[in-house]
């Protein structure tokens, strides 16, 4: 019999054992979260006032922002209250949500992620037919395949996560409700059931990275065709920052899921976790303003806006 049912909570891995250096961690990660509201949150205006951003490159990064604002809100918040009120629980039923919305939003993240490289391949290798292969109802429809597809991806791990049967324990090696950390809990001859869902998906996302290499690739090639530096210059700022928030994002998220047993560390669980999914949300709208001229100055007159109180935003939004 399993002892699933009599377990109504989960034991999440503390950042410190002592009070300081928890009060610590509350500080930091509160900094590092409200950083990231902030930061995504300017995006999102800034995007939905300037019309000269009603394109398919930024309607795509305003999906990521959002996607970016779920994702550290689902497990941010709960490591910040833990730490400051020196508790280690979470219900059975927070747990169940946690990894279902983290599960949903992070695949989102990564067709998202596919569907960008998609664009500026089109956008800088077929110029000619980026207005036929990227409209709005091309844009629309990929959009909500990225977030369908995640929808669909959560519910099926989510699912077959919590169907297994735990073996007693409820002491969860991470900060969050990680599935491989859960997987760990449960029975043995479930465990590999799973296990082989979870590597297939982790190969899909593989997948997801090696098709943005290879979009990226050709794109650099065309990059390097142009007779333009200017030319040149203008590509080069709005590729590279999705490729780093990609290499950042994939590369950590896939060797947390398909990390070798032998490599058995809590702390570098830890480090690896935060490093994709707390670091990307946060970073991303830096790392996109600091490269696109046109979001950047368009956040620039939302901050202007905030602070002086005008009553109309200054930013038009009729062409």
């Amino acid at each position: 019999m399993s002892n699933s049912s009599s377990i109504t909570e989960f034991l999440l891995l503390p950042f410190a054992d002592t009070r300081e250096l928890q009060l610590l961690h509350f500080v930091l990660f509160l900094g590092i979260y409200l950083a990231a509201i902030l930061g995504n949150s300017l995006v999102l205006t800034a995007i939905a006032c300037d019309h000269r951003l009603h394109t398919p490159m930024y309607f795509f990064l305003l999906n990521l922002a959002l996607l970016d604002l779920g994702c550290i809100s689902t497990t941010v918040p709960k490591a910040m209250a833990n730490s400051l009120w020196d508790t280690r629980t979470i219900s059975y039923a927070g747990c169940v949500a946690q990894e279902f919305l983290f599960v949903f939003l992070m695949s989102s993240d990564c067709s998202l992620l596919t569907i960008m490289a998609y664009d500026r391949y089109v956008a800088i290798c077929k110029p000619l037919h980026y207005g036929t292969l990227l409209d709005r109802r091309a844009c629309a429809q990929m959009a909500a395949a990225a977030w369908g597809s995640g929808f669909l991806n959560a519910v099926l791990y989510t699912a077959n996560t919590f169907s297994l049967p735990l073996c007693g324990e409820n002491a969860v090696d991470q900060f969050f409700c990680e599935i491989p950390q859960i997987l760990k809990l449960s029975c043995s001859h479930s465990y590999h059931r799973d296990l082989g869902l979870l590597t297939f998906s982790s190969f899909l996302f593989l997948g997801c990275f090696v098709f943005i290499v290879l979009s990226y690739v050709q794109i650099f090639r065309t990059v390097q065709k142009m007779p333009s530096e200017q030319g040149r210059h203008k590509a080069f700022s709005t590729c590279v920052p999705h490729l780093v928030v990609v290499s950042l994002l994939i590369t950590t998220g896939v060797f947390a899921y398909l990390k070798p047993p032998s490599i058995f560390s809590p702390a570098l669980d830890l480090v690896v976790a935060v490093l994709y999914s707390v670091v990307p949300p946060a970073l991303n709208p830096l790392i996109y303003s600091l490269r696109m001229q046109a979001l950047k100055d368009s956040i620039l007159k939302v901050l202007l806006w905030t602070f002086f109180r005008n009553h109309k935003c200054p930013i038009s939004l009729h062409r």
